[in-house]
């Protein structure tokens, strides 16, 4: 099987399976990185929302082929790390708004609100409604008002 090379939570990995094996089986069950949750398996619930290179993407449906050395994968394991904390600063939003009920979905959906923060201040502007509701991540607790109060007070701190 072929080698493939990439950056996990900012440690170069090396795993060895084909070329089509989807990331969330490789960080999942080669890695034993947990925190992107298996919901779907076809890009739909958002459960395993990770960034690629600061970007959120879901990672069952990225092909472990398709990633270069140089590419960073950042879990929610790693999330921290990004800002030199213990807990990020949308972490921690959530727990002041304790956001979480099963808390399944709580990892994609930080990831998610993560990317979409960074993303809105890349382009000098502040979080709208709009943007909020382009969020697609599901919640079967139903807590996105909590998760929308979270990432607004997160907004501010980011």
């Amino acid at each position: 099987m072929p080698k493939h090379t990439f950056r996990l939570n900012g440690e170069e990995v090396t795993v060895d399976v084909r070329d089509d094996e989807r990331l969330l089986w490789v960080l999942r069950d080669v890695l034993g990185v947990t925190g992107p949750k298996y919901g779907c398996g076809i890009n739909v619930c958002k459960a395993c929302t990770s960034h690629l290179n600061g970007r959120a993407v879901n990672p069952c449906a990225v092909p472990v082929g398709a990633l270069k050395p140089t590419d960073e994968i950042t879990t929610i394991e790693g999330l921290a790390a990004t800002v030199d904390a213990e807990l990020h600063p949308m972490q921690e939003a959530w727990l002041e708004q304790d956001v979480a009920q099963c808390g399944y979905c709580q990892p994609g959906q930080i990831m998610a609100a993560v990317a979409l923060v960074r993303r809105v201040a890349e382009e000098g502007r502040e979080v709208t409604d709009e943007d909020l509701d382009g969020i697609r991540n599901i919640c079967r607790c139903g807590t996105y008002p909590r998760i929308r109060e979270a990432i607004r007070s997160a907004a501010g701190r980011m």
